[in-house]
């Protein structure tokens, strides 16, 4: 295993085009929930212990070679909100044409023969992580911290919040993102005896509510 294959993969600059999508951050801002550093840490933090402990999860059960249609499923029935569930598909398949460039592999090319139109991103981030070479515990780091960084990057231009504080709101939550990332993994690897349906559920029903109203927006800075 390269660890150094959790940096590229995990790099803001990897060609996935997570850059285009705010995380909600937009529909927050917009909304009033995040003005400042204090807020936009409360956001994170809520979305970190929410979608993100589900996503991570996900992404850790792909990463362990779990049957990927299964696990779609899984994302589909955790995701009510349309609009997520068609932006998570965009950025997937987006991810599957970054992976199969960068780490090609029969698993990949299979998720793409079986999910034209692109599989749940945190389900192709697993497999990636696979081909990759990287475990459950990478995969579930990468995605949490694709879930806290994209919307603090994102209030950096909505927001012209400064970078400075924008980072220190990771710096300050980085601990969190070490108990959601294990605790993905260690359910990740029950659901290989026990079923997907073990896997966390945690709601987040501002962020599925900001997503459709987002969606019906005419003009948008992010896609998401």
């Amino acid at each position: 295993m390269s660890r150094a294959a959790l940096l590229v993969l995990a790099d803001g600059r990897f060609p996935a085009g997570g850059h285009a999508h705010s995380g909600g951050a937009e529909a927050a801002v917009r909304a009033g929930r995040i003005t400042d550093g204090a807020s936009l840490e409360a956001f994170c933090r809520g979305r970190l212990h929410t979608s993100g402990l589900v996503s991570a999860s996900l992404a850790a059960a792909g990463a362990l070679g779990a049957d990927p249609a299964a696990l779609d499923a899984a994302a589909d029935a955790r995701t009510p909100s349309l609009a997520l569930r068609v932006a998570a598909r965009r950025l997937g398949r987006q991810l599957v044409r970054a992976a199969r460039a960068t780490w090609p592999c029969a698993e990949l090319d299979a998720l793409a023969r079986e999910f034209p139109k692109g599989a749940h991103q945190p389900v192709v981030l697993g497999v990636t992580a696979r081909a990759a070479g990287l475990g459950p515990v990478d995969a579930a780091y990468c995605s949490v911290y694709e879930c806290v960084s994209g919307p603090a990057s994102a209030t950096v231009r909505l927001l012209s919040l400064d970078p400075f504080d924008a980072t220190a709101v990771l710096a300050r939550i980085a601990p969190e993102l070490d108990v959601v990332a294990h605790a993905a993994a260690s359910v990740a690897r029950r659901s290989l005896d026990e079923g997907v349906g073990i896997l966390p559920a945690a709601s987040a029903p501002l962020l599925e509510i900001g997503a459709e109203a987002h969606a019906a927006w005419p003009v948008r800075l992010f896609a998401s």
